[in-house]
C-alpha cells in the first residue's frame, strides 16, 4: 500500500492551498484512492492508495510548483480502514512521516520511506528515489511554454492539435516537447510505476 504525506512549503508566508489541493486530488484521482485525501496537521495532506500509477501522478503533481514537500511511504495499512484518512495508522503511514521530514531537506522536495527500520535505505526503495529524482529534476528545469504544450498534450491533443491551439507550427510545437523533454518523461513514468509496484510486492505485510 502506498500513503503519501504532504506538508504545504513557507505555508506560513504564503496563502493556505491545503483545501483546493484536496477537492483537485478527490475530483482528478479519487477512484484510486482508498479513502479522500484529507487535512492532518494544519496545512499538511494525507492519502492512501493501492494504485501505484495514480501514486506516480499524484507525486508529479505536486512537486509541480514547489508548493508542497512529498513524503511517500511504502508498506501495510492497517485494517479495515477507517472512516477518514487522518483516522487511519500503520506502517505505510509511519513511512510517509519519515519520508515528508525528509523531502523538506532535498532538492526535488521528494523522498520515499519503505516500512520497519531494517528497509532503511535499502538498495530497492533508494533506487526507485533516486530515478524519481530524475524525472523530478527533468520536470524542475521545464520552461513556461514547455508546462504549456505539457498541460495540452496531457488533457488528450496530439502535438498537431495542442500547436493548432498555441497557434505555432507543428515543427515549432516538435521542438518545444524536444526541449521539454516531454517524450522522455513519457517513456520514463510506466517504469518508475513498474519499480513501485514490484517495491510494494516485496515489502512484508
Amino acid at each position: 500500500m502506498f500513503v503519501i504525506t504532504a506538508d504545504q512549503i513557507a505555508s506560513r508566508t504564503r496563502a493556505d492551498v491545503t483545501a483546493p489541493t484536496i477537492e483537485r486530488l478527490q475530483r482528478d484521482h479519487g477512484a484510486a484512492l482508498m479513502l479522500p485525501p484529507d487535512r492532518t496537521a494544519g496545512d499538511e495532506i494525507q492519502l492512501v492508495s493501492a494504485d501505484a500509477a495514480a501514486i506516480v501522478r499524484i507525486a508529479l503533481e505536486l512537486t509541480r510548483g514547489e508548493q508542497w514537500s512529498v513524503g511517500l511511504g511504502v508498506g501495510a495499512v492497517g485494517l479495515p480502514l477507517p472512516a477518514a484518512t487522518r483516522e487511519a495508522s500503520g506502517p505505510a503511514f509511519y513511512a510517509a512521516r519519515d519520508a515528508v521530514t525528509r523531502a523538506k531537506k532535498r532538492g526535488t522536495r521528494f523522498a520515499l520511506h519503505r516500512q520497519g527500520a531494517a528497509d532503511a535505505g535499502s538498495t530497492p526503495a533508494e533506487g526507485t528515489e533516486a530515478l524519481i529524482d530524475l524525472a523530478l529534476a527533468l520536470r524542475q528545469r521545464r520552461t513556461a511554454p514547455g508546462w504549456e504544450l505539457y498541460d495540452l498534450v496531457s488533457a488528450g491533443l496530439s502535438y498537431k492539435e495542442a500547436a493548432e491551439r498555441l497557434g505555432i507550427s507543428a515543427p515549432a510545437a516538435s521542438s518545444r516537447a524536444k526541449a521539454a523533454q516531454l517524450a522522455v518523461e513519457a517513456n520514463a513514468v510506466p517504469a518508475l510505476v513498474g519499480l513501485l509496484a514490484e517495491l510494494d510486492r516485496s515489502t512484508p505485510s
